[in-house]
Order: C-alpha cells, then sequence, then structure tokens
C-alpha cells in the first residue's frame, strides 16, 4: 500500500518519495518492519497463549527433556504469518501476481494449519486436522497456483531467441528452430506463456513439461502439458509442506532451516527478475518477479524474529499454522521462479525429514509382514528424533542441521553458474 502511496507523492515532486520506486530500499524496509512486528508482538501473542493456557501437549516418545516442552505456548505461527504479510502488503506492489499467489499460499496454508492446531489444543484431539482434509487443502492450493499459472496474462517469461532476419515480428510465436544459417539470424527477446522450468548443473538448462507429453498428438499435447504441471505442483507444495512440519521438532529447527532457505530463495528470485543477471547466467528472465524479493525479506524478518523466542529453549511454537505455511510458501516460491528442481537440494533438510518417515514406516510394515514383528531403520523418526536417541543434545542437533542448511543453500545459488 505505501508504494502505491509514496508513488503518487512522487508525481507531486515530493522529495526523498521516489526512493520507493528502489526494490533494494523496500525489501530492505520489509526484512527490518517483518523483524520489528514479530519481536514487538511476539510477547504478547506468547502471554495471552499462556493466559489461555493454549500450550503443547507432549506426548511419551521416551525423548530426554521432552517434559519441560510440556505447556510451551504453541500455535505461536500467528507471530510469523502476521509478520510476514504486513510488510508485503505495506511495500510490495498488490496487483503483481505473484504477490497475489504467495499471500493466498500463507494464509491458505496458515489456516489449515490453525484448523490442525485448534483441533488438537482445544478439542483435546490429538490426531488433529484429518490427513484427508490436509491433503484436500494442499491439492486445493496447488490446483490455484497450477490454473493461476494457465489462465493469467502475468504469468510469462522472457526468452532471448534467434529467428532467420526476414522474420516478422508477429511470426515469432510460432516460431520454434530456424533452418538457416546463423549469418541469417537475428537475436530477439519474446514474452511467453510457457511451461518450462531451470534443470540444475546442466549447461543448456531449461526444461519444458510439455516433453513429458511428447508422445501424444499436437491437437491434446498442450492441454495434457498443464495437466502435468498442474500435478506436479500439487505434488510439490505436498511434499514440502509435510517436510517443514515432520521438520518442526526441535526448538528453532524448522524456523532457522526455513530462514535460511528463504535467502536463497531471495538471491534466485533477484536474478531472474534482472534481465543483464538472467541473461549473463543463462537463466529465464520473470518480468514481475522482483517483488518476490520483497516477499521473501518478510518472510527472512519473520522467521528470524520467531526465532528470538523460538531458540533453544522455546518460549513458544509455531505449530501447524507455523510450519504448513512455512513448507507452502518455500514451495510455491521455487515454483513461481521456476527453480522447483532445485527443491532436492535446497530443501534437502525436509526432504531427508519426510524420506526419514517413509523409509520407517515402509520398512516396518515390510518386516512385519515378512517375519512376524516389525523393525526399524532409524532409532526414532523424523531424523532428528534420532539423533536425540542417539544422546545428541537438542542445541547440537539443531545447529548442525543449519549448518547443512547453509551448505546446501550455498549450494544452491552456486548450481547457477557450475554446468
Amino acid at each position: 500500500m505505501l508504494y502505491y502511496l509514496f508513488k503518487y507523492l512522487d508525481s507531486l515532486n515530493v522529495p526523498g518519495a521516489g526512493v520507493f520506486q528502489y526494490i533494494s530500499f523496500r525489501s530492505a524496509a520489509s526484512v527490518i518492519t517483518s523483524l520489528f512486528i514479530s519481536l514487538l508482538i511476539g510477547k504478547r501473542i506468547i502471554r495471552y497463549l499462556q493466559e489461555k493456557q493454549i500450550g503443547e501437549v507432549v506426548r511419551n516418545l521416551g525423548l530426554e527433556g521432552q517434559y519441560r516442552k510440556e505447556g510451551t505456548p504453541s500455535m505461536g505461527g500467528i507471530i510469523i504469518i502476521t509478520s510476514i504479510v504486513v510488510p508485503a502488503v505495506l511495500f510490495a506492489k498488490l496487483d503483481n501476481i505473484y504477490i497475489i499467489l504467495m499471500l493466498i499460499t500463507t494464509l491458505w496454508l496458515a489456516f489449515m494449519g490453525f484448523l490442525d492446531d485448534y483441533i488438537k489444543i482445544f478439542k483435546k484431539n490429538k490426531a488433529g486436522l484429518a490427513g484427508k482434509f490436509k491433503i484436500a487443502g494442499q491439492v486445493g492450493l496447488g490446483l490455484i497456483v497450477g490454473l493461476v499459472f494457465f489462465f493469467s496474462d502475468d504469468v510469462i517469461i522472457v526468452e532471448r531467441v534467434k529467428i532467420p532476419s526476414t522474420m516478422s515480428v508477429e511470426k515469432i510465436e510460432s516460431y520454434e528452430t530456424s533452418p538457416v544459417v546463423s549469418s541469417q539470424l537475428k537475436e530477439v527477446n519474446i514474452e511467453r506463456k510457457s511451461t518450462k522450468t531451470t534443470i540444475p548443473f546442466v549447461k543448456n538448462n531449461e526444461f519444458d513439461y510439455r516433453w513429458l507429453v511428447s508422445f501424444v498428438g499436437e491437437p491434446l499435447r498442450q492441454p495434457l502439458t498443464w495437466i502435468v504441471f498442474v500435478l506436479i505442483v500439487i505434488f510439490i507444495i505436498t511434499a514440502v509442506s509435510n517436510g517443514a512440519n515432520l521438520t518442526d521438532g526441535l526448538d528453532g529447527l524448522a524456523t532457522g532451516v526455513s530462514a535460511i532457505t528463504g535467502a536463497a530463495l531471495g538471491v534466485l528470485a533477484y536474478v531472474s527478475s534482472n534481465i543483464i543477471y538472467a541473461r549473463y547466467l543463462n537463466i529465464m528472465y520473470i518480468p514481475g518477479s522482483e517483488e518476490l524479493v520483497i516477499f521473501a525479506s518478510a518472510f527472512i524478518g519473520a522467521t528470524v524474529g520467531f526465532l528470538w523466542y523460538n531458540s533453544y529453549p522455546a518460549q513458544v511454537f509455531m505449530g501447524d499454522t507455523g510450519s504448513l505455511a512455512l513448507g507452502g510458501i518455500i514451495a510455491v516460491f521455487a515454483i513461481v521462479i521456476r527453480k522447483e528442481l532445485l527443491i532436492p537440494v535446497l530443501c534437502g533438510i525436509f526432504l531427508v525429514e519426510n524420506l526419514s518417515v517413509v523409509i520407517q514406516v515402509a520398512w516396518f510394515k515390510h518386516t512385519k509382514r515378512k517375519y512376524g514383528e516389525g523393525r526399524r531403520v532409524f532409532l526414532m523418526s523424523p531424523l532428528h528424533h534420532h539423533y536425540q536417541k542417539k544422546g545428541y543434545p537438542e542445541p547440537k542437533i539443531v545447529t548442525r542441521f543449519w549448518i547443512v542448511a547453509i551448505i546446501l543453500a550455498v549450494f544452491s545459488i552456486v548450481t547457477l553458474k557450475i554446468r
């Protein structure tokens, strides 16, 4: 909102109003504001949650120090969500399709997480929101994101292609490859809707989802391509949001990992939104994605601010209100900037936590059928509990997971040059 106010003031030649046109200024203002909000409202919300006895109910998992967490205020994700949404609304362009998508994602998954926490705490149902409803919500969000990509004219990429020097601009859209020699070609920038994404580690680093349906005839290829794309979006959102949810088991673990991942995504969004950097790095230029840098700044400030209260020993837990939203934000952000194939690297912590649960459950069921008793691969899953069972102190596990997350984030950024 402030962007539009200061844009109007700038048109009136008010001194200093033009500074709001710069992404760098609005990003800095966004991160500072989100930090300030989280620190300002954090203590008040924690006090309110304590007064209402909205606290963590701990199951007996046989972990050292687990009962220390009993009664610690939960649903602290409200702090994170508020600290993301308010700066984004204040400093970003609200007519930007990517900002609209990110706000929908944040509020959608936060509401789902809130319902889950509400059922657990107030209805005394430890299972929380039924799994089928969680999946339905994640699928619904995936449909929204995928359909916006399909229908919105604002979701485009700019490609630099070589065309015959005699070709008119009107024919560029239908042009794919040129049979003529390079001396007869010219380079032009074209805007188009696309199902392309970036492949890490590959020199010609673009993958088009339509290749997955290349076996069908041309009339069916485009609609089938978008169906495949929507299904992949649904899978990514479900997997990453659940991965963040599983990671939220130790003080500061999911919060710190999310902050690190958000910083890497902010860098990737910035280079994707700058036509000079995008061309230099040979990645897709995505007009309008510069506003995502402001959202990423709010995300970083919110998670770091929440970490003030969530670090060991935690004064508040984010609950599903926060963890589902954080994972969903990371997933949709990566999809929007066409870097979703980097998620296994960038979100390596979430991936390993997810896989540890899948492996544990699958192996337990398999061995129970085969030997009559279930056997385990890990002492306990998700993976961070395995290390707790081995006797590692909680702060050491969290710190080492943060270090791994930093390494993965740096490596993800370096993939822009490693091909």
